[in-house]
């Protein structure tokens, strides 16, 4: 695993992006402050600019680094999820710009699964995580399921839980600076 990390963080530092195994369904990701390589995504993916991406964190304390106001009830919601659960916040601090939604939020996994949280520690910074798909299409089930185009398009593929059984997108919550809470994805 740590020859994987590695060849992830040479990518990465140099503003590339990779195709790797999340705590969810396989994933594109970048360095979530570099721009342009948010902007290598958004092509590569023929996502619209102004269709939102989520980032990864490793723990509480990235979290609070990249976002102004941390609602108190997120902790709860983090620490009794029985699911990855990416929730979406106001006022991101410190990512690339064209990571935050026109009003003004974004959306963060604090995750726990091994590889994930290895990588994002070692980087010392978030990680964009975005579905291994062209926009319109279904998301990849698994590894098999992604298209050429996805595979010939990123700079590394993590040779990594390749044959693992399918797997499904994170929960998506929504709270608001004041704290109040919607479902937006179970």
């Amino acid at each position: 695993m740590q020859t994987e990390i590695n060849e992830c963080l040479n990518v990465l530092k140099k503003g590339g992006i990779i195709l790797y195994p999340t705590d969810t369904v396989w994933g594109i990701g970048c360095d979530a402050t570099n721009y342009e390589a948010v902007d290598k995504i958004f092509k590569l993916k023929k996502r619209a600019s102004n269709k939102s991406m989520i980032s990864l964190v490793n723990d509480f304390k990235m979290l609070n680094q990249y976002i102004e106001d941390v609602p108190e009830v997120t902790y709860d919601i983090i620490k009794y999820a029985t699911t990855p659960t990416t929730i979406i916040y106001d006022r991101p601090l410190h990512v690339a710009e064209n990571l935050i939604a026109e009003d003004n939020s974004i959306g963060i996994r604090v995750v726990r699964d091994g590889f994930v949280s290895k990588l994002i520690k070692k980087f010392k910074k978030p990680i964009v995580s975005t579905s291994a798909n062209l926009t319109g299409k279904a998301t990849p089930n698994n590894f098999k399921e992604i298209n050429k185009i996805i595979l010939e398009g990123v700079d590394y593929v993590v040779p990594l839980n390749q044959q693992t059984k399918p797997s499904k997108p994170s929960s998506i919550i929504k709270i608001k600076t004041n704290g109040s809470v919607s479902v937006i994805r179970k």
